[in-house]
């Protein structure tokens, strides 16, 4: 049994510590890649929901309770999700890859040590079903940012046109 003290210290740590590494990211690649981590971080959420519902993952957290451990979701996978698109984003092979060895992560020993720690415990779902739905919503999250670029590049080049007194054209 792990004292509580030792749980909220974990949680903490879980939180704060990926935080830490934001400043070096830089502000326009934080507000670049900002929609797609929260998009995810929505998907996560609701899926906790379901998660929780089915009995597929218990989470005990003691800053987090609830279905919902935001400690995780607002921690290390949200910064991981601002960095990885940093790093990776227009380059999918590149991209895909580091996901998919960051899911292995993710999937295999990072459950095993918040079980240790009291925070999450698997029942119905398999480690290796996770893996692949981690797999899964990262391609689909790719597709957003891709849009989400889209978007930005026909509103700027339409803004662009309007200062330019071209609107007509």
């Amino acid at each position: 049994m792990v004292k509580h003290k030792t749980k909220v210290a974990f949680s903490l740590a879980t939180l704060i510590l990926p935080w830490l590494t934001v400043p070096f990211l830089g502000k326009r690649s934080f507000f670049r890649f900002l929609p797609v981590a929260s998009f995810v971080n929505l998907v996560l959420s609701v899926f906790n929901l379901i998660c929780y519902r089915k009995k597929w993952w218990i989470t005990k957290n003691p800053i987090s309770p609830g279905p919902i451990d935001f400690t995780y979701i607002l921690g290390p996978y949200f910064v991981a999700t601002l960095w990885i698109f940093k790093l990776t984003f227009g380059n999918f092979p590149k991209y895909l890859l580091t996901n998919m060895v960051l899911d292995v992560i993710n999937a295999f020993p990072l459950p095993y040590i918040g079980r240790k720690f009291g925070i999450v415990k698997f029942i119905k779902m398999k480690h290796s079903t996770w893996y692949f739905i981690c797999v899964f919503l990262a391609i689909i999250i790719y597709g957003f940012q891709s849009v989400v670029e889209q978007s930005i590049r026909k509103a700027g080049n339409y803004s662009g046109r309007r200062k330019r007194g071209l609107e007509n054209r």
